[in-house]
């Protein structure tokens, strides 16, 4: 199971800070067609919701889906249980865990700092973590852990495994997880998808904010957004209408034994669908126009997402729809239903 947690991060969240005109690959695992036998969708909204429906007669869909055009939605839609023990439905105000989705919150919050004229990305991290206890950070810069090509590495691996998971309750206690590993390739000449990187901008942004990540998270992006069911909350809190999430081909495992202590500016979050609705339109406040047009683009042409074990979760903006689909079952099954919601409305997809 540890190895599946790896390859889905890998393969499923390395979207989640790309902005694309062409579309990138957001479900699946490496080497397998794990929906060659997943219903489609035929064209337009019945024919959506027949496939929809069809995905969760066959027990492949658990969550909420919500689709919008302009200020109007299209269609709302929950299905499965946030807690299969208690018998608890999903519902719009169920918050899921949406793996690296939190790193967009991330990049908005550097860029922010950056406006301030408290960051340059083209400095080494050691010019803003002077302390950072390896020569690495005299080599990579901001602008290279944010796009992947810093060369850092994953977070994952022996030391992960070997960790009691509740030890990881804030960004400095993931950093024995990495500090030690060499980088995999010279910065900037290569891109491959980095979990330390982005603990290490967390801690950045935790040193020019003086706050903790989660409290500048929490200050600068959820409160002006509008996002009052939005944190990343401990794994042992007790916090009304979370999700649980499942794994396995039979959906029968929870996967609360497998998550850190509390997740990190890599990802491990939680949010609703109406969450994220409320931050994608609150983006052009949140961010100057420039740094707005690179993230989103104008029109809007991204997509987001995330998962892992028993997580799954998929943003996307393309023109005047925005499509979120959030699931507590192992991915593909918000991404399939994403790729779905685009095919149907005409906005094109890969197959997944």
């Amino acid at each position: 199971m540890k190895r599946l947690i790896i390859i889905f991060l890998i393969a499923v969240s390395a979207l989640a800070q790309q902005p694309r005109r062409q579309r990138v690959l957001i479900g699946g695992g490496p080497g397998e067609d794990r929906t060659k036998d997943w219903p489609r969708a035929d064209a337009g909204l019945a024919g959506f919701e027949k496939f929809f429906d069809a995905m969760v007669a066959r027990d492949l869909f658990s969550g909420t889906l919500l689709i919008t055009k302009g200020d109007e939605i299209v269609l709302q839609k929950s299905a499965g249980f946030a807690d299969k023990e208690k018998r608890v439905p999903n519902t719009p105000e169920t918050k899921f865990n949406i793996g690296s989705i939190n790193k967009i919150f991330t990049k908005v919050s550097l860029l922010q700092l950056r406006r301030e004229g408290k960051i340059d990305f083209s400095k080494t991290l050691r010019t803003y973590l002077p302390d950072y206890p390896s020569k690495i950070a005299d080599e990579v810069t901001i602008a290279q852990l944010l796009d992947h090509s810093s060369g850092m590495g994953d977070i994952f691996g022996p030391e992960f495994e070997s960790m009691p998971k509740e030890r990881l309750r804030d960004l400095a206690g993931y950093v024995p997880l990495f500090v030690n590993k060499p980088l995999e390739f010279e910065p900037g000449t290569k891109r491959r998808y980095s979990n330390a990187g982005y603990i290490v901008l967390g801690l950045v942004i935790e040193k020019l904010s003086g706050m903790s990540y989660y409290d500048y998270v929490r200050t600068k992006i959820y409160a002006p957004a509008g996002m009052k069911n939005s944190d990343s909350y401990a794994v042992d809190a007790n916090v009304a209408n979370r999700a649980t999430g499942y794994m396995g081909a039979k959906h029968a495992d929870a996967n609360v034994p497998e998550l850190p202590g509390r997740g990190s500016s890599a990802g491990g979050g939680y949010s609703t669908a109406g969450d994220l609705l409320r931050f994608t339109r609150a983006l052009p406040k949140l961010l100057a126009r420039e740094d707005y047009l690179r993230t989103v683009g104008d029109p809007p042409g991204v997509g987001w997402g995330g998962g892992a074990p028993g997580i799954n979760a998929a943003v996307e903006m393309e023109g005047d729809y925005t499509i979120i689909v959030l699931s507590n079952y192992d991915p593909p099954s918000a991404s399939h239903v994403a790729m779905n919601a685009r095919r149907a409305h005409g906005l094109g997809g890969d197959e997944d």
